[in-house]
């Protein structure tokens, strides 16, 4: 494994971290880490935190992939006579020959770069004070952030919080690692957005949201924290992480769901951190095959659900995004149906997220609906030179979030979370009335409720796995198959063990301390 970093970072670093901001590092491939070369003025460090920044972003699927598309709001049935991507992986077929996700992710990467920016900045004296806290604030952050993803998706794993792979170590063999206890791996995880906290202090976050921030690591310990008391049963940490989650401050919920995610809304109220996407700079590029296939329509497709006229009106390019600029329209990837209708009609957070068409018979009047369809609208972006960009913006934090994480937490405290999860509501049928406004019902009616909340507000947002993985019913996840729900995908007896992901060959034929995760047939030697 760490033979493959260190060449990952001799070859790619310059491209990854050149391709955004090439002119201003003035980067020499010779000796390129030697202090001779960099480190040497706040241009060059804060670029390179550009540059991680940058990285980050292009994570943006991976985080997306690992959070949400095991979650059970995926198709697995192909509408729109094409072919599903990455079935495995929604099916909950994973295995080594078939993982799903390869080389932990690609996370170890960034990581190493984190690595190597904490050592050098925190040995810089020409940086101010203030300057070079926030910096490192914003890497120890980051780093804790692709640490905890690791976590949620393999448990332990190899735990590299030193440059030495970039600092001209060489041997493979010392450079191995083993994995480590997941207890471990979380005390790493704290520890980072504890010292990222105490880094930032006092200082106020910076108004361009889509860098990481103060506020931002306390979302980040607030989930973090959350997630050790309610998978690890640190009960303590709780209330921790109501602390951090409190301790954010300027973000309110915006009268309209849609707004959040619009493309002339970027840095609106609501987001707490956002990865940034613009025209011009970068794309969502995956947006565009959870949509449709103009091609696919052949005049057999219809708006209408009830389709009681039984004429005319057919689909044909109803998004506008038959000129996507370079993306491919398709129908790669698609929720299930039943997510669509599990919203309210008058919900509004329905029609800022899907756009619901039927496929019918017409030869019967009226025309007989034979399939039932929905693309992904929620991040859309925005036409341009009368072409769709699907450049908006992808929250990792906004205020909805901290709200029902709050809720969440009050619930497992045994407290009526209302005051939390009913402003997620009344702005989900605004400016109409919540029909049915939540009720305080006991401890486990609650947490469904704030799953079935956060399932509908948080579609394509990387949160649906953890939630069922975090979240419980009694004393057991919801990932678990139980008569007292309806979200379980796992079976607790025979299939426990996959709530972690296998890793390939691969990783251990090329570090033989690395063991394939628990439960997983493998090949590898004892």
């Amino acid at each position: 494994m760490m033979k493959k970093i260190r060449l990952y970072i001799c070859c790619a670093l310059l491209s990854v971290l050149a391709s955004s901001c090439q002119d201003a590092l003035e980067l020499t491939p010779q000796d390129y880490f030697g202090d001779s070369n960099f480190w040497q003025n706040e241009s060059q460090v804060s670029n390179f935190m550009v540059g991680l920044h940058k990285q980050f972003r292009d994570n943006q699927f991976q985080f997306l992939r690992l959070g949400e598309m095991r979650g059970g709001n995926y198709s697995t049935v192909d509408r729109q006579a094409t072919s599903l991507n990455e079935l495995p992986v929604i099916e909950q077929r994973l295995e080594e020959t078939s993982s799903g996700v390869s080389n932990w992710g690609g996370f170890y990467g960034p990581i190493l770069q984190l690595n190597l920016f904490i050592q050098k900045v925190e040995a810089i004296s020409f940086l101010p004070e203030t300057r070079k806290n926030y910096l490192l604030g914003q890497a120890y952050a980051m780093r804790a952030y692709y640490y905890f993803h690791l976590l949620r998706t393999y448990g332990g794993v190899p735990l590299v919080l030193e440059a030495d792979v970039l600092n001209g170590s060489t041997d493979a063999v010392q450079l191995r690692k083993a994995r480590a206890a997941e207890a471990d791996v979380l005390a790493a995880i704290k520890a980072d957005v504890n010292k990222s906290i105490s880094l930032f202090g006092a200082q106020a976050a910076v108004t361009d949201k889509s860098q990481w921030s103060p506020n931002a690591a306390l979302m980040l310990k607030g989930e973090v924290f959350l997630w050790s008391a309610k998978v690890y049963n640190a009960t303590a940490d709780l209330a921790e992480a109501k602390t951090a989650l409190n301790a954010v401050t300027g973000s309110a919920l915006l009268p309209n769901f849609a707004n959040v995610f619009a493309y002339g809304q970027k840095n609106n109220s609501e987001i707490i951190f956002a990865i940034r996407f613009r025209v011009g700079e970068a794309e969502m590029g995956n947006v565009a095959a959870y949509t449709y296939s103009t091609f696919n329509f052949n005049g057999l497709h219809y708006k209408d659900s009830t389709v009681s006229a039984g004429v005319g009106n057919f689909l044909v390019d109803p998004l506008v995004l038959a000129a996507p600029n370079s993306m491919q329209v398709i129908q790669r990837y698609a929720y299930t149906f039943e997510l669509f209708q599990s919203y309210d009609v008058a919900d509004t957070r329905r029609n800022a997220t899907f756009y619901d068409f039927y496929k019918v018979n017409t030869d019967v009047k009226p025309y007989a609906v034979t399939i039932k369809n929905t693309a992904l609208v929620k991040f859309l972006g925005t036409i341009d030179a009368n072409k769709r960009y699907f450049s908006d913006d992808w929250p990792v934090y906004r205020e909805a979030d901290r709200l029902l994480m709050l809720a969440e937490i009050t619930n497992a405290e045994g407290g009526d979370p209302t005051a939390f999860i009913q402003p997620v509501r009344d702005r989900a049928y605004a400016p109409a009335k919540d029909p049915k406004p939540f009720k305080n019902a006991g401890k486990d009616a609650n947490e469904l409720a704030i799953f079935e909340e956060r399932t509908k507000e948080f579609v394509h947002e990387g949160k649906r796995w953890y939630d069922l993985r975090r979240m419980k019913y009694g004393a057991e996840p919801l990932i678990f198959k139980s008569p007292g729900h309806p979200y379980g995908l796992l079976d607790k007896a025979t299939q426990a063990y996959r709530i972690l992901w296998p890793i390939e060959a691969a990783i251990w034929t090329n570090d033989p301390l690395v063991a394939q995760t628990p439960g997983y047939q493998t090949a590898r030697p004892n």
